[in-house]
């Protein structure tokens, strides 16, 4: 057993490494887990206010189709709009929408956009990153770094080539742009956000990225970051593009004019028909402007969230398989061992929720797997070596005593714990059948049938003494002694032995079909008692028996021997009958001189009730 639970220990502990290492079977589970934990924390936060969007909406799409028409709109449009920003010196005005074609039918207005963001340069736009497939027919790196703040490291190529498309409508010395790529795990949720690509050596920054250096923030020495959420989904502060575009122009504007002063300004679209919503640990619908805006938000107040090192995972995993193995090896009950490592798992789970908090994902789900893995199978493992001792134990026992002393000594903790509680004063009901007629039955039957026959009888009955909850206590002769309320606690004992009294009647009706009508003498007599007894295993060193002796036992045997003489199937002392008095009816049947008793036994017949 031990060196069995110790492979086991070992083989989860390396499938558990192995998928934190490289498998990765659990992690879309994990990740769900940890999202969650991440929406629940940043529900509790409030967005940067110095990070403001200017939506397209649904409302700005019907509102400025008076004044631009259908979406797209005139780039003059755009104009106005920077013009009126500007005027409130915002930090920065960063565009989430693309400009890479001209207007062909209004180069006028492209002329007056390029014109506008020539005299602001706290502008930024979007450059758009092709399909690596295309980087052989796009532009030598080196001859359009300058233009597009592309960083050279000492391993660039030379001869490199990207394929990217700037906002051409933009003059080439106003091109301050970023790539906007917003990376999905394999699971299809949005985690991160790219701080730049590599090419050949080459760094394309990212458009938070080259915002955030223009600002003077601090940006990572990192390709990517794992964005830390602030708020639900619309959480940052945001304005209507048409409210803001009506307000600037009126004569008399009625928002505030500092309104976006010393704010970082993001341009972008709202609006669910015009597609740019993603999925986020926040929200499944989630505006991309308003990631956009995070992730400035995280360079801003340099803030992001950051994975836990794997060691600390594979810590934990090996910390609760130690535990686990200690506890099966020293025989610690399964069920207080579950305890523990439910306890376990509520504070991994709480410590992965506070690391958060300090934005750091601590993934606790492989590590808990492998435990609760473990802990099955060796629970498993445990069960069926229990089951296989109380097999054996069963099969050792039942040769001298019933069924339920089996039981009671197993669950006692075997035959001595047993043996120390023998002894014991309990209430009980003592219930005794004989057979009548059993003389008769003998003399007209071979030894075998006759053998045959009375084991038939003896299964019926017994297995309506076993129906009704009692202890089998002995055959004595052709006569059964049943015995309710020890060894197993039963409150209703007399109840449910008057119950099986009427049903083993029921079965001797039964019995006797199966005779015939040769044997119309062929009966039972039935008598109960109720009351203290002493119970337990009694016998020599070699041969025990669980049974119950006391003037209780008596009376019921001789209130059985009086069935014969009141005529009755079933007879039951006063003592019986009043503690069931509810649950049957009762008719007297007179008193009677029991053997060896001064004083005469009042009897009564049970009768179910209608």
């Amino acid at each position: 057993m031990s060196r069995g639970l110790a492979l086991l220990a070992l083989a989860i502990g390396a499938l558990a490494g192995m998928e934190i290492a490289s498998l990765g079977v659990l992690k879309p589970l994990e990740n769900r887990l940890l999202d969650a934990f991440v929406k629940r924390r940043a529900a509790l936060l409030a967005p940067d206010p110095d990070i403001v969007l200017v939506s397209i909406d649904e409302k700005s799409l019907a509102n400025m189709q008076a004044q631009a028409g259908r979406w797209p709109w005139p780039r003059v449009v755009h104009a106005e709009l920077v013009e009126g920003l500007a005027a409130q010196k915002p930090r920065a005005i960063v565009f989430d929408l693309a400009f890479a074609e001209s207007d062909i039918l209004r180069p006028q207005d492209d002329d007056a956009f390029a014109a506008t963001v020539s005299e602001h340069a706290n502008t930024y736009f979007p450059l758009i990153r092709l399909p690596k497939a295309d980087d052989a027919r796009g532009d030598r790196i080196a001859d359009v770094a300058g233009l597009l703040g592309i960083a050279r490291s000492a391993r660039a190529d030379p001869e490199a080539r990207i394929a990217l498309i700037p906002p051409r409508v933009l003059r080439t010395q106003d091109w301050r742009v970023g790539l906007i790529s917003f990376a999905e795990d394999a699971d299809g949720v949005g985690r991160r956000y790219l701080l730049r690509e590599v090419v050949a050596g080459w760094h394309v920054p990212s458009l938070p990225a080259r915002v955030a250096m223009d600002l003077g923030y601090p940006v990572p020495d990192a390709d990517s970051i794992v964005l830390a959420w602030r708020g639900p989904a619309r959480a940052f502060a945001r304005v209507s593009y048409s409210d803001l575009y009506e307000d600037f122009g009126r004569s008399q504007r009625v928002r505030r004019a500092d309104e976006f002063t010393g704010k970082i300004v993001i341009v972008g679209t709202d609006a669910t028909a015009l597609h740019d919503l993603r999925v986020t640990p926040i929200d499944s619908v989630h505006p991309g402007p308003e990631i956009l805006a995070t992730a400035l938000d995280n360079l801003k107040n340099a803030r992001h969230m950051r994975y836990a090192p794997p060691g600390w995972a594979l810590g934990l995993a090996a910390a609760l398989l130690l535990g686990l193995y200690a506890a099966f090896q020293r025989g610690v009950d399964v069920r207080f061992t579950g305890a523990g490592l439910a306890a376990a798992t509520a504070a991994a789970l709480w410590a992965s929720w506070l690391l958060i908090g300090h934005l750091v994902l601590l993934p606790v789900l492989t590590p808990l797997a492998a435990a609760w893995t473990f802990y099955g199978a060796a629970g498993l493992a445990e069960f069926l070596r229990e089951r296989r001792a109380r097999r054996e134990a069963v099969a050792q026992f039942s040769r001298f005593v019933n069924p339920h002393v089996v039981r009671e000594l197993l669950e006692r903790g075997g035959v001595e714990v047993a043996l120390r509680g023998a002894g014991q004063t309990r209430e009980v009901t003592l219930l005794f059948s004989d057979i009548r007629g059993f003389t008769t039955l003998s003399e007209t039957r071979r030894p075998e049938e006759v053998v045959a026959l009375l084991n038939r009888y003896f299964s019926l009955q017994v297995d309506v003494v076993f129906h009704h909850g009692g202890s089998l206590d002995k055959f004595i002769g052709d006569c059964i002694m049943a015995l309710w309320g020890a060894p197993l606690d039963d409150p209703q004992h007399a109840r449910h032995a008057v119950a099986c009294a009427l049903d083993m009647a029921d079965a001797l009706q039964a019995f006797k079909r199966e005779l015939g009508a040769q044997q119309p003498d062929f009966d039972v007599g039935i008598g109960i008692h109720s009351g203290a007894a002493v119970v337990g295993l009694i016998g020599s060193d070699k041969r025990r028996e669980y049974t119950a002796i006391g003037d209780t036992v008596n009376l019921a045997s001789r209130i059985e021997g009086l069935t014969k003489e009141a005529q009755r199937r079933i007879l039951v002392s006063r003592e019986t009958m009043e503690r069931c008095a509810d649950a049957f009816d009762f008719v007297s049947c007179g008193t009677f001189q029991a053997k060896g008793r001064a004083q005469p036994v009042e009897l009564f017949e049970p009768r179910r009730k209608p």
